[in-house]
């Protein structure tokens, strides 16, 4: 299982949500099947309809 709270700490460099989503695009390719967002994304351009946005990219 994969949790964004997993991504956030391996990628601490990240600036933005939009640095995120290829991330999460990435580890779904390598073959995780499920995904967690147990954390919000702590960007100051973090969408309101983040968890959307972040299952379609995991999807």
């Amino acid at each position: 299982m994969l949790y964004l709270s997993e991504i956030l700490l391996q990628y601490h460099e990240l600036g933005s949500f939009y640095e995120l989503i290829p991330l999460v695009q990435e580890r779904a390719h390598q073959g995780e099947r499920f995904f967690r967002m147990d954390v919000r994304p702590p960007f100051p351009d973090t969408p309101e309809n983040w968890e959307d946005r972040l299952e379609a990219a995991f999807t």
